[in-house]
């Protein structure tokens, strides 16, 4: 099984199906990277775009965020609504495509988290374009992606040239952020032949300017 996003493309019908017939597809605890970056941080308002089955936006709503999860797909937002309540945590979530018919509150979060939206090039613009307009002054973008070298250098994620990232696409879709890191980070990914294997992936963490009064 492929651990990947790329939540926008295709049909919801073929997303649903996915989420109900392989269980937690990418399991319940968070990313290891957003777990390392957000342990510790003080209570804020996030904003979880392409939340899945919500392991990342319940475990933010365990640390003491007030947490809003957006996805596609109506049976993974039902999926997260139980994790949350397996969990005993509010998380706000909503059915909707980030692309297509979903309008950002203008800075309405602190943090806004994107863990594996992998999109073709217009369509990736566009949601990460409501990423940072849903983004208070001071407030961070986190976002963790495969890189476009893992299809040829690393393991698993899309097989699609089309949907992966890299350091420069990022910067110039939020270049109204100060980036404060946009670089190639390193996951192990055991195989089914319990091979371990290098994932190749980037990470960006960028802020949005407080503005004069700020």
């Amino acid at each position: 099984m492929n651990n990947w996003g790329y939540h926008e493309s295709g049909t919801v019908q073929a997303w649903n199906e996915r989420y109900a017939t392989r269980g937690m597809v990418w399991g319940t605890e968070p990313n290891r990277f957003l777990a390392d970056y957000a342990t510790g941080l003080t209570p804020r308002r996030v904003l979880d775009l392409g939340c899945g089955q919500g392991r990342n936006a319940v475990w933010l709503a365990t640390q003491g965020h007030r947490v809003t999860g957006i996805d596609l797909s109506p049976v993974a937002i039902e999926q997260a609504r139980r994790l949350a309540a397996d969990h005993a945590v509010e998380v706000i979530f909503e059915v909707a495509s980030v692309v297509e018919d979903w309008t950002p509150p203008p800075g309405a979060f602190d943090l806004v988290v994107l863990s594996y939206l992998q999109l073709p090039s217009h369509d990736r613009r566009v949601a990460h374009a409501k990423a940072t307009e849903a983004l208070a002054p001071g407030g961070t973008v986190w976002l963790i992606a495969h890189h476009s070298d893992n299809i040829t250098d690393g393991v698993g994620g899309p097989p699609y040239p089309e949907v992966l990232f890299n350091e420069r696409a990022l910067a110039g879709d939020f270049v109204d952020l100060d980036l404060l890191r946009n670089e190639k980070v390193f996951r192990d990914v055991e195989g089914e032949d319990g091979l371990v294997r290098m994932a190749h992936d980037i990470l960006l963490v960028a802020v949005k300017p407080a503005g004069p009064d700020g």
